[in-house]
């Protein structure tokens, strides 16, 4: 994947609407005037993945305070998202997206290296959308550990 398919600061989120873990729809534009974080993440129920998950959840009232509004999104099905949001007491909206349209349209799809291989997946990325539609932040190849304290810091949340 080369860097002009990635998103820059500035660009147009863009637009998509998804299905949660409940089955109900959620289009960024039920959010339009708010402050977003779009975050892809491979699979649910996976070890960095419910590391990332749960950090999201933890930190989510500080997020939230900040005006933040928080979505996951993986090419899981509905049945994986439910366990995933059960199991660890998940509190915002985990979106499939099995297409992979919306993943591609965020650069989020392509090659990356797994234990040393080249594989073609989902690259962990987050996404912070502004109040106006535009990305903020494009954050590509994130860790799973770690990931929320430093993008706190970036957009200057307090814990």
């Amino acid at each position: 994947m080369t860097d002009a398919t990635r998103l820059q600061p500035g660009d147009s989120a863009p637009q998509f609407t998804l299905t949660d873990q409940d089955g109900n729809q959620v289009s960024l534009a039920d959010h339009a005037g708010s402050k977003v974080i779009v975050y892809f993440y491979p699979a649910a129920s996976t070890p960095g993945c419910t590391t990332q998950a749960c950090d999201f959840r933890d930190n989510l009232n500080s997020l939230v305070a900040a005006g933040y509004r928080v979505l996951g999104v993986s090419k899981d099905e509905l049945p994986a998202l439910q366990k995933f949001r059960d199991e660890e007491h998940l509190t915002f909206p985990l979106l499939s997206d099995p297409g992979l349209d919306v993943h591609t349209a965020y650069g989020a799809w392509g090659d990356k290296q797994l234990y040393g291989k080249r594989v073609t997946g989902t690259i962990r990325s987050t996404f912070v959308i502004g109040e106006d539609g535009r990305i903020e932040q494009a954050l590509y190849n994130v860790k799973a550990t770690g990931h929320v304290a430093m993008l706190r810091k970036k957009l200057g949340v307090a814990a």
